[in-house]
């Protein structure tokens, strides 16, 4: 069975996830967020939350395919 807590952190998780997509990463950044409010120990969330604020300082090309490049360590 799945907890409250935890079905509020999909919610906003995916609504996250759809607005990154669409490479509206401000947006999507503040879902991640509020998830991480719910839940701070979300891995998938802080993963999003951290690239959201990559992309928001670096955006990518306009043909971008979602794939995120990791260029350091």
């Amino acid at each position: 069975m799945i907890t409250e807590e935890k079905r509020k952190v999909l919610e906003l998780f995916t609504q996250g996830r759809k607005l990154y997509k669409l490479m509206d990463f401000q947006e999507a950044q503040k879902f991640f967020g509020e998830a991480l409010k719910v839940d701070q120990s979300d891995g998938p969330s802080k993963v999003y939350y951290l690239r959201c604020k990559h992309y928001v300082e670096n955006p990518p090309a306009e043909d971008w395919d979602g794939v995120f490049v990791m260029k350091t360590k």
